[in-house]
């Protein structure tokens, strides 16, 4: 007989797991809701067309491909053998399962341009996959929540990100974590400093300085074909320090020194160049002005790191990443601003903002902090007891009041010893048992057992569901 497994990078939840995951889902979904987001669900399985090119090498070469139904080699030949998988794959695999839900929400708002209200804001909980090597913190199969918003340019969106983050943090019971935010402008202003190199390189290589570290980084960049002097100009650019205020400043002046050198040797700067910078550090400084006329009282949480990249090609404004600082974790949060990606479907100039929660990080990090309640392995409020046919047939309406009253109740399937019943409640969590024997039917009453205390009360049977419910 053949072990049972499921895929690496995927996991079961138990009862247990599942109560604990909504209580997680439920507190995003509420503050989603209070900012004005409406939900929103696209399917599992995208056309591959939709999904290829919009991440990057790297995140194309993760997306998982579907293989057509039937036989899905029937129009691969010899020659697309020959030429290897890129020939193969248009012909075995149309379809693939969605990355991240951001590619699919512009692909719906450009299918669906002509009956949304812009700005149109959504947010989706909903699980993605991709082909990256499992470890803890990182699953092939997870659950995102994303908020975004499309149809304006306005700051104010990057603002309540901000917001949103730190009213569902501390209310999951995480206050330790940091907020970091930077923009592709000022990464733009850095690379046009160096004046070699392509910048997607840059981007790529910068975007894994927290897991490789500055000499993995330099490493990859002298790969990648940058010289020794640009990568020590990188990190020189780079080594900013203090206040969100005082980065800013730095910022500036190490950029504008750069280009104003770079202009000098190599004859007039490109107009464009320093503009790059000076817009994404002008729009820092903005979300910076907003938030604290919004009212925001954790700006300490707020950390301007130009070393952010965030890996998705699509970005092209301010981006952000959430790391809780008490937990071994990657980030927990993430997401920017993007300016033309349902341009890709049909719709150009279409400017959006979103981010999104991972769930599993989020849970990963509350288990490892001990923040989460014992949850009950079932929502079962009530045990009804079942000493024999005539009490377990009596117990029925009962239970039937109770379930009508809004109490989750059961009825212990077989009559069996009261002590087996109490400890199925008492396994699985159930806060009140009802001992509804002969004895408590003849006198019209029952017995209510809270198990936390052991403590009983006699109750009368009619009107019992009243007596719980007002507990």
């Amino acid at each position: 007989m053949q072990k049972p497994s499921i895929p690496k990078g995927t996991r079961d939840f138990g009862p247990a797991q599942v109560a604990r995951r909504r209580f997680i889902l439920d507190t995003i979904r509420r503050t989603f809701e209070r900012f004005g987001y409406a939900p929103l669900e696209t399917p599992t399985l995208e056309n591959l067309s939709v999904l290829t090119g919009k991440y990057g090498d790297e995140g194309d070469q993760l997306l998982f491909k579907v293989l057509n139904s039937g036989d899905f080699a029937k129009d691969v030949t010899s020659e697309d053998l020959s030429e290897g998988s890129r020939r193969i794959l248009p012909k075995i695999a149309e379809k693939g399962l969605r990355y991240d839900l951001t590619v699919p929400f512009a692909r719906y708002v450009a299918m669906n341009r002509g009956t949304l209200t812009f700005p149109f804001r959504r947010y989706q909980m909903q699980p993605v996959w991709r082909a990256d090597r499992p470890q803890r913190g990182r699953y092939r199969e997870f659950m995102q929540c994303d908020a975004d918003v499309v149809g304006t340019s306005s700051l104010l969106c990057e603002t309540e990100i901000v917001l949103m983050i730190s009213e569902v943090l501390p209310a999951l019971g995480l206050d330790d974590f940091t907020i970091k935010i930077n923009h592709r402008g000022v990464l733009s202003g850095l690379f046009q400093a160096l004046g070699e190199g392509r910048e997607t390189d840059l981007f790529v290589a910068l975007d894994k300085l927290d897991k490789i570290g500055p000499d993995g980084v330099s490493k990859e960049l002298g790969e990648r074909g940058f010289s020794e002097a640009s990568i020590a100009k990188v990190f020189e650019l780079l080594a900013v320090s203090g206040s969100f205020e005082e980065k800013l400043t730095q910022l500036q002046a190490g950029l504008s020194a750069s280009v104003a050198v770079l202009a000098s040797a190599d004859g007039p700067a490109d107009e464009a160049a320093p503009s790059d910078g000076a817009r994404g550090l002008a729009q820092l400084a903005e979300v910076l002005d907003l938030l604290r006329a919004s009212g925001f009282k954790q700006e300490s949480r707020l950390e301007l790191d130009p070393t952010l990249a965030r890996g998705l090609s699509y970005y092209t404004g301010c981006i952000f990443e959430v790391k809780i600082n008490n937990v071994q974790m990657g980030s927990v949060s993430g997401g920017g601003r993007y300016d033309n990606l349902t341009g890709a479907f049909g719709l150009p100039n279409v400017s959006g903002v979103g981010f999104s929660f991972g769930v599993d990080r989020l849970y990963d990090c509350l288990e490892a902090l001990d923040l989460f309640r014992q949850p009950a392995e079932t929502p079962t409020r009530c045990l009804l007891t079942h000493f024999d046919a005539a009490s377990g047939r009596a117990a029925l309406p009962v239970l039937a009041r109770l379930r009508a009253a809004g109490i989750p109740s059961e009825l212990y399937p077989d009559p069996v010893k009261l002590g087996r019943q109490l400890q199925y409640a008492n396994a699985k969590g159930i806060p009140l048992v009802l001992l509804l024997g002969p004895e408590e039917l003849a006198a019209g009453v029952v017995k209510v057992k809270i198990m936390a205390s052991g403590e009983e009360k006699t109750l009368p049977l009619a009107g019992i569901e009243q007596a719980l419910s007002a507990e």
